[in-house]
């Protein structure tokens, strides 16, 4: 049994060192992570999974990115601890927090991930969008959260500062 709560400044270093755990050194290197340079996570978005015991078990985190003048936002990372994975607490994660962005008005979000796995939460390729390099195209993808909302959105992924 897990607790989701939104994520708070007390949080922060904690959650930063799971992604540490759960990701390959140098994960800040990665394309993603220059739009999130010097912008907050969305508020109310980016959550927290404790165990019964309070131990943190999972994290998730979205930002806010613009495609053109089209806003929308970026899941990620997301990691669930070891000891924790292969128990659904992944898509717990990321079930609820796209129930909390629609909920909050937010019409599309984007990852950069593996298709096969993303597909089961809605997730698709995004064609003509574009991430910064190096990104493989083939990982970025895209889930609507209103009817059509990717329909017509094309170009550049950028930060909003």
């Amino acid at each position: 049994m897990f607790t989701l709560a939104v994520e708070t400044g007390e949080d922060w270093w904690e959650v930063e060192a799971l992604y540490d755990l759960c990701f390959a050194p140098g994960r800040e290197a990665l394309s993603s992570y220059r739009l999130r340079d010097g912008v907050d996570p969305v508020t109310g978005l980016s959550l927290v999974a404790r165990d019964r015991d309070g131990i943190l078990a999972g994290a998730i985190r979205f930002w806010p990115v613009k495609i053109g003048q089209v806003q929308a936002l970026l899941l990620g990372p997301v990691a669930v601890h070891p000891t924790h994975q292969g128990e659904g607490l992944g898509g717990l994660l990321i079930e609820d927090s796209l129930e909390r962005a629609a909920t909050l008005g937010w019409k599309r979000v984007m990852l950069v991930g593996d298709a096969p796995y993303y597909a089961r939460f809605g997730f698709e390729k995004l064609h003509d969008v574009v991430m910064p390099p190096p990104t493989n195209p083939e990982r970025v993808l895209g889930r609507a959260l209103v009817e059509r909302a990717w329909e017509g959105v094309a170009g550049d992924v950028g930060s909003i500062s």
